[in-house]
């Protein structure tokens, strides 16, 4: 069977799991990419090949390292012909609250490289490819209502990260939409362990005063939408900011 491949960077754990899991039932060739929990990559790669009969690969890396990423994509396409699929999902994130001004300089590198610098380093390996193919989809990661770049107290290198995705996703969509290529953001609600890896059945009737819809978000609902924009008939979304956020419209 010809089918198309999707990279899943940060796809061990958490949402990234999810959207493994999502992308092997639609019958997604998959590159699972990891930093450091290998177990549970290769874990998860063995549950896909057998209830989906899918191809994995698993490929270490960190994609705020660009020589990480130019590995990571040379043995991607040592194992597959091509990549169609990239879903930029990995991202460090600082859990400590810190003002600005108390972030070291290594801190802010790292926000930086590892939630924009990142998907530069890898649309410029991988679109390309892409373009050979006239067809491709690209889905970056944001966090509620990150398109209106709003301050955020204490978590300012990771919110000017991915304010900056905001544009770059929107830059990259017009640029590439004459090659067949769509590049949209998704902007995650408050989704938190161990709902990241869950499906909506494992969350219902569990109620949430979190959202106006008043059930707690799941890894599954994110894992939905991007699966759909890696859709055929998806082409006429690009440069679009998705909230999956359960109905929440305010930063508070």
């Amino acid at each position: 069977m010809n089918r198309k491949v999707a990279l899943i960077t940060g796809g061990a754990t958490g949402i990234g799991h999810r959207i493994v899991k999502e992308m092997a039932k639609h019958q997604f060739d998959l590159i699972i990419n990891y930093r450091s929990n290998e177990q549970e990559a290769k874990a998860l790669a063995a549950f896909v090949e057998e209830h989906y009969q899918v191809n994995t690969l698993c490929v270490k890396g960190d994609v705020a390292n660009i020589d990480d990423v130019n590995e990571m994509v040379n043995r991607s396409l040592g194992a597959f012909a091509t990549i169609d699929v990239l879903i930029n999902n990995a991202g460090p994130f600082v859990f400590e609250y810190k003002n600005l001004v108390n972030y070291e300089l290594d801190e802010w590198n790292y926000m930086v490289n590892g939630n924009l610098s990142a998907v530069f380093y890898l649309a410029k390996r991988i679109v390309p490819i892409m373009r050979q193919n006239k067809w491709g989809r690209i889905i970056n990661f944001g966090y509620h209502l990150a398109e209106t770049a709003p301050g955020w107290s204490q978590r300012a290198a990771y919110a000017a990260a991915k304010t900056g995705l905001v544009s770059l996703t929107k830059s990259l969509a017009i640029e590439e939409a004459p090659h067949g290529i769509t590049v949209n953001m998704v902007n995650l609600g408050d989704i938190v362990h161990p709902w990241k890896e869950a499906s909506i059945q494992d969350v219902a009737g569990l109620d949430s005063n979190n959202t106006p819809i008043g059930r707690l978000g799941t890894g599954e609902d994110i894992a939905r939408v991007v699966e759909f924009l890696t859709q055929e008939r998806s082409d006429f979304i690009t440069g679009a900011v998705i909230p999956v956020t359960g109905g929440k419209t305010s930063f508070i």
